[in-house]
């Protein structure tokens, strides 16, 4: 259906620009933004090769096994439907660590196994569980101690100081993942009481 709307939208622009006659802004428009595209790219690539490599190290170095052990009892009780020794808790740890070093693009495959997990302890339903929505809520708000790829983008596009961003994001991740829990567990209680 996206691609659709997708398809509707270009279609409709193109047929606008040429009615206007401004088709030769719109091809400027094209490949100036694709320029653009290939140049921010290949920039968010070096410092995403970098982290994903600082990870590989503190894994190797078992930091990430220590942040994961430090972290485990207190996701132990905001996911007390997952047994602590299922791979599921190992994944969802793992995606939290990627996720509080900025590494999404690294994330994402992990959350991805986590949610396959967590559909595996609830019986391959279609309905999603209470461990998978808290999952969900937490790996969409996650706290970012080092937000890379926004600091990526701002080193392309010249900024004085790129690394300026990573108390507001923190802060402002650190909100939202509160946020997110406490929205979570009132939604959980109210339909509990409920049924």
């Amino acid at each position: 259906m996206i691609n659709v709307i997708w398809a509707g939208l270009a279609i409709i622009g193109i047929v606008f620009a040429m009615i206007n006659g401004t088709i030769s802004d719109v091809n400027e428009a094209i490949f100036k933004g694709a320029k653009e595209a290939v140049t921010l790219c290949i920039g968010l690539i070096s410092i995403l090769v970098f982290w994903l490599g600082m990870m590989k190290i503190a894994e190797h170095a078992g930091l990430l096994d220590k942040l994961a052990k430090l972290f485990k009892p207190f996701i132990s009780r905001l996911f007390p439907d997952v047994p602590k020794d299922h791979p599921a808790m190992g994944y969802i740890l793992s995606n939290m660590m990627a996720n509080l070093f900025g590494l999404g693009n690294a994330a994402t495959p992990l959350g991805i196994k986590a949610m396959e997990q967590l559909k595996a302890l609830n019986g391959e339903s279609t309905e999603a569980s209470r461990s998978m929505i808290t999952f969900l809520a937490i790996n969409t708000s996650s706290i970012t101690l080092i937000p890379t790829t926004i600091i990526a983008i701002r080193m392309n596009y010249g900024s004085a100081s790129p690394t300026d961003i990573v108390g507001p994001t923190l802060i402002a991740t650190i909100c939202s993942t509160i946020s997110a829990i406490l929205i979570d567990r009132y939604f959980y209680y109210r339909r509990s009481r409920k049924g």
